[in-house]
Parts: structure tokens; C-alpha cells; sequence
């Protein structure tokens, strides 16, 4: 009983060490190994009012603000406003780095929430299963894995109680992919998915080109230029035909540091047959040409700006706006697709503690197709989050 006694403290103790955020151990060649657990726990109350009937309980839009779900319509769907609870968002994590006696160092990393899946529901218990958002190695100069595409800011990203903000204008994708970084120069191939609305399948063969440049200004401001380079390829189901077609994008962002905590945050994208990369696909890539089968492009322009004002120590507000526009090469074939799309954001939080948040957010959104069908809602947000 003793000894049994002994292994059990020794196997807690051992766990105890590890759950520790920052436990590092040395091995006897003297190289280190750091563990870290991470995260946040979230908790969001939503009051939404649509003008054109209510989304699905299970959808995206009752998750977050995911512009291509605002419903549209003549408005004779228009119900009282609906209410959602969540604590979806909350995040987990787990680092590992490793540095060897030579000075050569590895990081893994994985992490996972709740967001996205249709398996829960609210019945009863309202669960839901974990997603994949990160799983990478980095070794030197090199990324492998999934995290942030190359060709997205994360840091320019406006404080939002919202999981995006406003989703319609900014790059938001992860993926798989191989990344060079030297300097303030990042090159990656990442993973191809060609999305092109109509019956197709993907039959993408090359990867995507991204490269991206980084000017670092003074305070802690910066502005990020990034290309995109893209090889579309997909087989028609409707008659088995294979058809091809070149994509390119740009964007262009940047955080002003203004002192005392305040910033200014921006962000454009330009670009043909980006659709996947902007947005959280707001548009697809292109579309299938009735008359030629081939595919036509999609050309999209967006762009937000964001300003954080911080009154004090504990209080701070965030004003964003976003918008994002389509060109099509025939309105007529394009007609269901999206055209446009603008919200508006703002938000008052407060910090209770270090690492505790509490705050309120109003959204307002719309979404219109090629053929002048439209939408808007209007959301009022309480959050509560606690990193960790």
C-alpha cells in the first residue's frame, strides 16, 4: 500500500509539472525542453434581430458574424429578435520547444475549439466536438503544418468581442503549408483548394505562391505587403470537361501604434479569384461560364479600418468598419452570387482582472447579390473571457 501510495503522489506530482505553463526539464546532454498550456475560456450572450427570417440554429451566423449567412429577402421572413448563448469559442492549447546544448531549436504546436461543427445541439447538454486550428513545427527558418496563411495579418486583426470582426473585408483562412521566413521576408507554398460555384470538383495540382514583406516602423508600427499566386483547376461534374484558370492577389496592412495604448489598424485586398482567401468566403474564386465552360474569375476589392481608443487602465473601445465588393465578368450567370457586403462594429471592455475581460458589442451587417437581393442585421453582444 505504501509503495502504491508512493507511485500515485510521484505520478501526480509528474502531471502537476507538466500542466504547468513554462515547465522546462534539461536532459544530460544539457539541451532544455519547455511545455506550455494555454487558452481561454469565453462565454458570449447574443441578441440578434434579421430582417429576413432567422438562420438555422446550428448555423454559422448564430456561432459568430459570417457575412454569406445574413439572410436576405423582401423581408416578409423578418422575426422578433433571437437570442443565443455560447461558450464555443473557448480555446486550448499546447506548445512544446525544444533547444539542443548546439543552440538549434524545435517548437510544436497544437490547438483546438469549438466553433464550426453542426454535431451539438442545445436540447440538452450542447455538445460540441473540438476542431483543428494550428498544428505546426517550426525548425530554423521553417514552418510546417497549419496555422495563419501567409498571405493573412493576424496582427492587424481589430479587437473584437466577435470571433472576427468584420469577417466580409479581412483575409481569414489556416491551412496546411511550408514556410521560409528570413529576415522580414516570408515565402510559402501552401495548400491548394480551388473554389468555383456550380458542380465541380477540385482537382488542384499545384500549390499556392505567397510571399510577404514586412517594414518595421517605429513604436511597434508596421506595414505588411503580401502577393498571392494561384493555379485554379477543377472538373466540371455537370460534363466531366477539366478546365484551368490563373488567380493573383494582393493586400496591404497595417498597425499604427499611437501611444497609451491606442492604434490604428487597416487592411486592403485586391485581387482575381481570391475568393477563398477573403472574407471566409464571401465569394467564391469564379464561377463555370454556361456558353464556353470555362471558368470566369471573380475580381474582389476590400478593405477595413479600425481604431482601439483606450480611456484608462481598465476601460477601452474598439470602432471597426469593413466592406467588400465583386466584379463579375456576366452579372446575368453570376446573378445569385454575392456582390457586396459592409458592417460596422463597436465595442466597450473592461478588464476586471489581468487576463479577465468583460465588454459589450453592437454589429451591424448587410449582404446584397448580383441581382439586388438584400439583408442586414443588427446583433447586440455581452462577452466574458479569461486567458490563461
Amino acid at each position: 500500500m505504501t509503495k502504491f501510495k508512493l507511485q500515485t503522489t510521484l505520478a501526480g506530482a509528474a502531471l502537476a509539472l507538466f500542466a504547468s505553463s513554462g515547465t522546462a526539464l534539461a536532459d544530460d546532454d544539457g539541451a532544455t525542453t519547455t511545455y506550455k498550456f494555454g487558452g481561454y475560456a469565453k462565454f458570449d450572450t447574443m441578441f440578434s434581430d434579421y430582417s429576413d427570417g432567422t438562420p438555422d440554429g446550428n448555423s454559422l451566423m448564430r456561432q459568430f458574424y459570417y457575412a454569406p449567412q445574413i439572410p436576405i429577402g423582401p423581408g416578409t421572413g423578418s422575426s422578433d429578435m433571437t437570442t443565443d448563448f455560447q461558450a464555443r469559442e473557448s480555446r486550448l492549447n499546447f506548445r512544446v520547444d525544444h533547444k539542443t546544448a548546439g543552440g538549434k531549436s524545435v517548437t510544436a504546436f497544437l490547438e483546438m475549439d469549438f466553433f464550426t461543427h453542426s454535431d451539438g445541439n442545445e436540447v440538452v447538454s450542447n455538445s460540441y466536438s473540438p476542431r483543428l486550428r494550428h498544428a505546426f513545427i517550426k525548425y530554423d527558418k521553417w514552418t510546417f503544418g497549419q496555422t495563419w496563411s501567409t498571405f493573412q495579418d493576424v496582427g492587424a486583426l481589430p479587437e473584437a468581442l466577435d470571433f472576427v470582426g468584420p469577417a466580409e473585408s479581412t483575409t481569414f483562412i489556416r491551412q496546411s503549408m511550408i514556410r521560409y521566413t528570413t529576415g522580414n521576408l516570408e515565402l510559402a507554398v501552401e495548400n491548394p483548394q480551388t473554389f468555383v460555384s456550380g458542380g465541380t470538383r477540385d482537382l488542384s495540382s499545384m500549390p499556392d505562391l505567397i510571399g510577404r514583406y514586412t517594414f518595421k516602423l517605429d513604436g511597434g508600427s508596421y506595414v505588411k505587403l503580401a502577393g498571392l499566386m494561384r493555379s485554379l483547376k477543377i472538373q466540371d461534374t455537370g460534363n466531366g470537361s477539366q478546365e484551368d484558370a490563373t488567380a493573383w492577389g494582393i493586400s496591404a496592412s497595417t498597425k499604427f501604434v499611437l501611444g497609451n495604448g491606442n492604434d490604428l489598424r487597416a487592411m486592403v485586398n485586391f485581387g482575381d479569384g481570391i475568393g477563398r482567401y477573403v472574407g471566409l468566403g464571401f465569394v467564391p474564386d469564379g464561377y463555370i461560364d454556361d456558353t464556353t465552360n470555362k471558368i470566369e474569375t471573380a475580381e474582389s476589392l476590400s478593405w477595413f479600418v479600425a481604431y482601439r481608443a483606450v480611456w484608462n487602465d481598465q476601460w477601452r473601445s474598439n470602432f471597426m468598419y469593413g466592406t467588400n465588393s465583386i466584379d463579375y465578368n456576366d452579372d446575368v450567370q453570376a446573378a445569385t452570387l454575392n456582390d457586396n457586403a459592409s458592417s460596422f462594429h463597436v465595442n466597450l471592455i473592461r478588464t476586471v482582472l489581468p487576463k479577465l475581460d468583460v465588454g459589450a458589442e453592437v454589429i451591424w451587417g448587410e449582404r446584397e447579390t448580383v441581382n439586388g437581393v438584400d439583408g442586414d442585421f443588427t446583433r447586440f453582444m455581452l462577452s466574458a473571457k479569461y486567458a490563461f
